[in-house]
């Protein structure tokens, strides 16, 4: 068996040592050399041609982002970024997945040494998923940050009418290639990605720059509008969709995770079969695992309209893949034709992506 080769770019000796010993403690990959910054890493890249490179946000030298850019330019390759929790760090890290970035882990605020290692079989999952991502190189509206012209137009549609989605890695390119196009009256949306907490803020303030929807971070008891996109808050809760009268509404619940995780897909779509029914569509995107799948069948089974991202499109064709496995999914759709499919769903039209 051939193993994951893996490559380590961190300005921290300690954690240099820490992601060698927990890469070489997994029988399926190995440490083939680390690096303090990237103009080291650089050559050492062109040496050892690692499978796969985890990458420190913040550097002497050359910053992460800049070497990021200029990798997934001219050579690229999966990268996991190893990124502190901080403001600045979470702003960093979600511009470093719109470049290309696969995944990220947050190294611990305290006691590293313990806490690194308590990440072992989370940081070993990421480099395995992202060892068979699927990598796109960068585009011109990558670097611009601007939103293109609305492309999908908004039938005359009640305030029922909304969009349940789950992701996980690769998700926060997804996501924002699903939004993008949506107009300013589109129905409410509201979504679940897998994400540390400290993190969803940045990303729903990033969206919310590109988006023409007003999108943000859920909280626990607003009403559910549309014209609003509510992301699930990461680390600490479940999102849920709730009834108060005729009105959707936010709900967080603060209980053991699912399938491993907190905020979970399953929980979200359960939710969303339970009490939007027949006026909801439900989407599961790319992303590693089985989370949602069987939520989106739940959704199915209540009356909804089901999508899940094709395989060519996904970073990560794992959770759509169990979808599909389940037969939750109506169609299978590239995230390119997504958010035009998911309004022809609410507005009635025919199906024309792949049918399941």
């Amino acid at each position: 068996m051939n193993k994951i080769k893996v490559l380590c770019v961190d300005d921290s000796a300690l954690i240099r040592s820490l992601m060698s010993e927990i890469i070489n403690s997994q029988p399926d990959m190995e440490m083939v050399t680390t690096a303090p910054d990237p103009l080291i890493a650089r050559e050492l890249i062109k040496k050892h041609n690692p499978d796969v490179l985890t990458l420190d946000v913040e550097m002497p030298r050359m910053d992460g982002l800049d070497f990021l850019e200029k990798l997934m330019r001219l050579r690229p390759m999966p990268v996991v970024m190893v990124s502190s929790l901080t403001a600045r760090g979470s702003e960093v890290t979600m511009r470093a997945l719109e470049l290309g970035a696969v995944d990220f882990v947050t190294k611990p605020e305290l006691g590293i040494r313990n806490g690194m290692l308590e990440y072992t079989t989370l940081i070993s999952d990421k480099i395995r998923a992202a060892s068979k991502a699927r990598l796109k190189r960068l585009t011109p509206q990558h670097k611009q940050n601007t939103a293109p012209p609305t492309s999908v137009k908004t039938p005359f549609l009640s305030s029922e009418k909304l969009f349940i989605v789950g992701s996980s890695t690769g998700g926060t390119e997804a996501i924002r290639e699903f939004l993008m196009p949506l107009p300013s009256d589109s129905p409410a949306v509201v979504i679940t990605q897998h994400m540390p907490g400290g993190f969803t803020r940045s990303f729903a303030e990033r969206m919310d720059s590109l988006c023409a929807m007003t999108v943000k971070e859920a909280e626990h008891g607003e009403r559910v509008l549309p014209g609003h996109v509510y992301i699930a808050p990461g680390g600490d809760a479940h999102l849920k969709l709730g009834r108060s009268g005729a009105n959707y509404v936010i709900e967080l619940e603060y209980s053991e995770p699912v399938n491993r995780h907190r905020p979970s897909v399953d929980v979200l779509f359960d939710s969303a079969a339970k009490n939007a029914g027949k006026n909801a569509v439900g989407i599961i995107l790319t992303g590693m695992g089985k989370d949602g799948a069987a939520g989106l069948l739940n959704m199915k089974n209540a009356g909804a309209r089901t999508l899940a991202q094709d395989e060519a499109t996904c970073v990560v064709f794992g959770m759509p893949r169990e979808a599909i496995a389940l037969g939750a999914a109506d169609e299978i759709v590239p995230i390119t034709s997504m958010s035009e499919r998911a309004m022809a769903c609410l507005n009635g039209s025919n199906r024309q992506g792949l049918r399941v």
